[in-house]
């Protein structure tokens, strides 16, 4: 872009992949290139102004890296639910797990004792928790459904989605069928998705009450493509079967004899195989016994709890959501299990002084949001377990909080890698094991 002008195409050499996956050009003010893999010489055009860097769109591949391959989806660089298609499932995990190393290098000033090799599972129809956008454009006579463009704030139209689970990655076209025969098909923003085991959930947010008409059009949906439908109208207390009674959603974690049951809203792990490997890993990097008094932080419906339960003492999980702690209650006693407890709280303010919080623990698990644990931090010091294991979906937030538990706390890091949760994205899940340092004192 030449001033304040019409953008101009540029040439250089891309030197890097930043966290979201775009290529790093330093060609006067930095840019990321959206498309480009290291050691590539790229045409491109800059299209997004920021103080620090701009956002470029690739043009032309000059030299192209021998990593890169051709996307399997005729809609990747345009539609923006993927970001790594033009890379190997292998090298997206050998570029996560050196980012995760230098994250924590970098923020944490920590390197683990052991990297563990990354967890992965099926690269293509894994996605079983989705939000769909959707909307209605009336030059093209039709609804759009899937993810939003690369660079815009459209629906792309796609025809078909290799990511989604099925059996919703080919329901993409007779999904923008049905909204564009509905009376409300400007009236309906989003679809969300939740594939259990055995049944396919498809939530469709109506700000419209639909007519009888449509009310038919969707019932016929239902049994032509195996899924069932629920309409939100409102808020997520508004969520209900289009029609008959709501159908149980449940995954197992079969090693451990477990099956979980969720709601269409609820938050589950998107990629069922690599959550059941992840489960495992956790589990066992605890190294658990009878006597084992575990505690779950952020523990959502259950998911690593009821695994814990089964090789520990006793395990208390903790939510901020008080329909997840329902949920894992509920989950418990369904699979069983009675040596399991729950509580609800705020777990981004202070927690000493709760009740939960008084009592001893030998172990520890966190799985946070993207913002990390940091005030847990010091409840963590108090309680001093012998270990913990941190699941992290964002390698900033981990590498702040190991850097604190190993510096200021008396941990040592023994292990870290990722798990592939996300393949062809550019999000990062990772997992670190932690043990306490009796050589060290301990702050309180």
């Amino acid at each position: 872009m030449n001033g304040r002008g019409a953008p101009v195409a540029e040439t250089g050499e891309i030197v890097d992949l930043n966290h979201d996956g775009e290529g790093v050009v330093r060609a006067g003010k930095t840019a990321f290139v959206s498309g480009a893999l290291p050691g590539e010489s790229v045409r491109f055009q800059r299209r997004r102004r920021h103080r620090q860097h701009d956002e470029a769109e690739l043009l032309e591949i000059l030299q192209p890296s021998p990593l890169r391959v051709t996307p399997p989806c005729p809609h990747f660089g345009i539609c923006g639910g993927c970001a790594l298609q033009h890379l190997t499932p292998e090298s997206q995990r050998a570029i996560k797990q050196q980012q995760l190393q230098e994250t924590l290098l970098r923020i944490g000033k920590v390197e683990p004792q052991q990297w563990f090799e990354p967890l992965s599972g099926p690269a293509w129809h894994y996605r079983r928790r989705a939000r769909l956008g959707a909307r209605y454009v009336n030059k093209m006579g039709r609804s759009l459904v899937g993810f939003r463009e690369r660079w815009g704030s459209y629906i792309a139209a796609i025809d078909g989605c290799e990511v989604l689970a099925e059996p919703v990655n080919a329901l993409i076209a007779p999904l923008s069928q049905l909204l564009t025969s509905l009376s409300i098909r400007e009236r309906i923003p989003q679809i969300e998705v939740a594939v259990a085991d055995a049944v396919t959930v498809l939530v469709l947010r109506v700000l419209a009450p639909p007519s009888e008409a449509d009310l038919q059009l969707l019932r016929q949906f239902e049994p032509l493509h195996g899924v069932r439908l629920y309409l939100q109208s409102g808020g997520l207390n508004t969520v209900a079967p289009l029609q008959g009674a709501a159908p149980e959603l449940s995954y197992a974690l079969p090693e451990f004899g477990l099956r979980l049951q969720f709601l269409p809203p609820d938050f589950i792990q998107i990629n069922a195989a690599v959550n059941r490997q992840l489960v495992a890993r956790a589990v066992e990097l605890l190294q658990l016994d009878a006597q084992s008094q575990v505690l779950d932080l952020f523990c959502g419906l259950g998911n690593f709890t009821l695994a814990l339960a089964r090789r520990a003492a006793s395990v208390t999980g903790v939510e901020g959501d008080a329909g997840l702690v329902a949920r894992a209650a509920a989950n418990a006693g369904s699979n069983g299990i009675d040596n399991a407890g729950f509580h609800v709280a705020n777990l981004f303010e202070p927690q000493l002084d709760a009740a939960w919080a008084r009592a001893t623990y030998s172990h520890v698990l966190l799985d946070p949001p993207r913002a990390g644990a940091r005030e847990l931090l010091p409840l963590l010091a108090r309680l001093a377990p012998r270990r913990m294991v941190y699941v992290s979906c964002h390698p900033g937030s981990l590498a702040r909080d190991l850097g604190l538990l190993v510096h200021e706390h008396g941990y040592r890091l023994l292990g870290a890698g990722v798990a592939d949760m996300f393949p062809h994205t550019a999000h990062v899940e990772s997992i670190a094991v932690l043990e306490a340092d009796l050589s060290e004192n301990r702050r309180s």
